[in-house]
């Protein structure tokens, strides 16, 4: 069965899970406790945050652990704009992009019902947030602006960067959310210029329940989940020892092999985009940028000569043998199309006609060949019966 979702999971690795299973057993101690199993709990904790901060270029005691990336959205946002943060920096606003993450966009809702500035900025047709569009939605109120690496949806890749360099000028602090990131773009803090910086174990073949926020030291920054000294009071709570375990050894590996898996990803996302083409000509429209990340193909189909539901494209798929998705899983079983796409200027028909492949290190020729073909069968049985 062709496996093309994996922006929304991946599946574990083997090294990975190797690396957990003494933490799932034997190595069963507290890393809080004093004791022996406390202390061999610890060291795995720590070898794994400094396995985080290599990859990153940080320092070790810059990286926290948290639950996923959802966690690590939130912690960011919050942990700059709210409680002793706010009152260092006295900047309680946010700026963001309408194509983000539902985990940056439902906190900054909440944010702007408790009384915060907020502004939620058009993407370009590409689905980028533009460094001169920031500099214009800056003020003085402005604490964070939160800017994703990789969209999630479109694979449209942000110039953090720019971004980073206007918000810094105007005194303003970066995050953006890396999840996708992994493995297909080279992950160094220092060149993006960020802040903060969100990643989740399970979309490097990590363990799902796990991620890490990168804090840059010195960024103020209030705990969101108190209750406990770890993570050095920024996030309580008994780490998830085997999980962080997990997904030092998955990351590392992702990164390790970004060179060799990157390009071949990138090939077999252009034969798959190229064969869609083929089949579907001027009824396909490729949501997908030039400049994206290598491993995410987002299409849709033009109401002709009826409309698509993509409901129905995705469970005949599924039938078919073929795992895709319309966007984000975090919002999958909602009728409404793709915030994403609809923020992009998409036709709601359109948008609700879409069909988001993702490719992953075990993708091959041959998945890619096989859901095209089976695409093509889809939307053909759904014409002959709109007729």
């Amino acid at each position: 069965m062709p496996y093309l979702d994996h922006a929304a999971t991946t599946p574990l690795r083997e090294e990975a899970l190797a690396a957990m299973l003494p933490f799932l057993r034997e190595a069963f101690g507290n890393p809080s406790s004093l004791h022996g199993p406390g202390r061999r709990a610890r060291v795995a904790v720590d070898r794994a945050r400094e396995r985080v901060a290599a990859v990153l270029g940080a320092e070790p005691g810059e990286v926290v652990f948290t639950s996923g990336g959802t966690e690590a959205d939130n912690a960011a946002i919050r942990g700059v704009l709210t409680g002793a943060a706010r009152r260092q920096t006295g900047r309680p606003g946010l700026v963001t992009s309408a194509a983000e993450h539902d985990a940056v966009l439902e906190t900054a809702r909440a944010l702007a019902a408790d009384g915060h500035p907020v502004a939620v900025l058009a993407p370009d047709p590409d689905g980028r947030l533009t460094p001169s569009a920031v500099a214009d939605a800056v003020d003085a109120d402005t604490g964070l602006v939160s800017a994703m690496w990789v969209n999630n949806e479109t694979g449209a890749i942000n110039p953090v960067r720019e971004i980073a360099e206007v918000a810094h000028a105007a005194g303003a602090l970066v995050h953006t959310d890396a999840v996708q990131a992994p493995g297909g773009l080279a992950l160094d803090v220092d060149a993006l210029g960020v802040d903060l910086l969100s990643l989740s174990a399970h979309k490097v073949g990590g363990p799902k329940g796990v991620g890490a926020l990168f804090v840059r030291a010195g960024t103020p920054f209030a705990a969101s989940q108190t209750g406990g000294a770890q993570e050095r009071r920024r996030r309580g709570g008994t780490e998830n020892v085997a999980g962080v375990v997990g997904f030092a050894e998955a990351l590392a590996l992702a990164d390790a092999e970004r060179h060799e898996v990157a390009p071949r990803l990138e090939r077999l996302r252009d034969g798959l985009r190229h064969r869609l083409a083929e089949a579907f000509g001027g009824r396909l429209v490729v949501h997908t940028p030039a400049l994206a990340a290598p491993h995410i193909l987002s299409v849709s189909f033009r109401p002709d000569p009826a409309p698509l539901d993509g409901e129905m494209l995705l469970a005949a798929l599924d039938l078919e043998g073929v795992a895709a998705s319309a966007g984000s899983a975090c919002t999958s079983g909602a009728l409404e199309p793709s915030h994403v796409l609809l923020a992009l200027g998409v036709d709601r028909d359109l948008a609700a006609a879409t069909v988001r492949f993702s490719l992953g290190r075990a993708t091959t020729e041959a998945d890619v060949e096989a859901a095209a073909a089976a695409l093509t069968r889809v939307v053909a049985r759904l014409d002959a019966v709109a007729a």
